[in-house]
């Protein structure tokens, strides 16, 4: 035998087992498989949800960018706010009604709360009585009941992004003494309601307006001594006014209606 012959040397290798290369691959599959069931998830919730959210959520996909149609929790925090248009303010008005049902001793307000929906919004009025049931006779405090009434109106109108026009009237009985008048009654009256409410959940960016009127827009100009002409307006302004065509003037036509009409025939030349 040699003895200058190297000894052979054997490296044995262990080898791992499968899932050193495959490991990964099964993360893959399931992640795969719980974004197909959460698609499905929302695609069942679509189809059970009532018609404002599908129309919503499918305004938004048609136009991230655009305002579209808020409803449940919304982007700017207000809260379960419901972002009414002009053909919703019944909506709105039946759900303020349903609120005030809530006030203590509300069947002896109901016959003096009128809720309408006019060219301004929808329009809340508070009518006085003869023994002064939402602010005492000559005083711009509210009533106990008064107080109620405004807190539980804006617990509901806070929730809103609509803004709030606060308005208050007088009869036509001049208010004794020279110091203080009418109108000085009327703006108080609707300065104090917008405290009240401005504490119970009206935003302070949310009231657009404050108004005194005295007996400038009388509620029954028939009889302008009436109790009722003294009354609180709280209106809630539309998010898009309604378009009013000027008199006179035709409406401008969107391009798929002038596409619509037939051509007009070209006048025929003259002779020369």
């Amino acid at each position: 035998m040699d003895s200058g012959a190297r000894p052979i040397v054997v490296i044995r290798k262990k080898v791992a087992g499968h899932g050193g290369h495959h490991g990964g691959a099964w993360k893959v599959a399931y992640a795969d498989f719980v974004t197909a069931m959460m698609a499905l998830f929302i695609v069942l919730w679509l189809m059970s949800a009532d018609k404002e959210v599908q129309e919503a959520v499918s305004a938004y996909f048609n136009n991230p960018s655009g305002p579209g149609k808020l409803t449940g929790t919304a982007a700017a925090g207000f809260g379960n706010a419901i972002l009414l248009p002009k053909d919703d303010m019944d909506k709105l008005a039946e759900k303020i009604k349903q609120a005030l049902k809530t006030v203590p001793n509300f069947r002896n307000l109901k016959d003096h709360v009128e809720i309408t929906i006019t060219s301004d919004g929808l329009r809340i009025e508070l009518l006085e009585t003869e023994a002064g049931m939402f602010f005492e006779s000559g005083k711009p405090v509210p009533s106990e009941s008064g107080a109620e009434l405004l807190t539980r109106l804006a617990e509901e109108l806070g929730k809103l992004p609509n803004n709030i026009l606060i308005e208050g009237h007088t009869d036509a009985k001049p208010f004794p003494g020279d110091a203080y008048s009418n109108w000085e009654l009327s703006a108080d009256r609707a300065n104090s309601a917008r405290k009240i409410m401005q504490a119970h959940g009206i935003r302070p960016e949310q009231v657009a307006q404050v108004r005194g009127f005295a007996d400038r827009q009388l509620r029954h100009p028939d009889d302008p001594d009436g109790a009722s002409n003294r009354r609180i307006s709280v209106i809630v302004q539309y998010l898009t006014p309604p378009v009013k065509p000027e008199e006179g003037k035709t409406p401008e036509k969107s391009d798929k209606e002038l596409a619509a009409e037939p051509a007009k025939p070209k006048p025929a030349e003259k002779s020369k």
